[in-house]
């Protein structure tokens, strides 16, 4: 599991294509916007691709002047061994 938050700046003139371009990328939710251009952006992982990918697509996205990562979390999914792995 990977979660980012992202403080996105965009084109005022181009908020509501940034907005559509966005909410076509899986894994990214848009929680904050203001008139003037900012945004409160997380980021996941998911199947189709990885939170760092995502952020990618996100900073190129047309009408996107800077992204900045605020946050970042991982955790790594752990599964208690078995008697079968050989490890107890």
């Amino acid at each position: 599991m990977n979660i980012s938050s992202l403080i996105l700046r965009a084109r005022p003139e181009s908020l509501p294509q940034v907005r559509i371009q966005l909410a076509a990328l899986p894994g990214v939710e848009v929680h904050a916007d203001h008139d003037d251009g900012r945004m409160v952006v997380t980021v996941e992982d998911t199947d189709a691709s990885s939170a760092a990918d995502t952020m990618l697509a996100v900073h190129t996205a047309c009408g996107v002047i800077s992204t900045t990562l605020v946050y970042q979390y991982t955790c790594l999914l752990y599964t208690s061994p078995s008697p079968r792995d050989g490890l107890l």
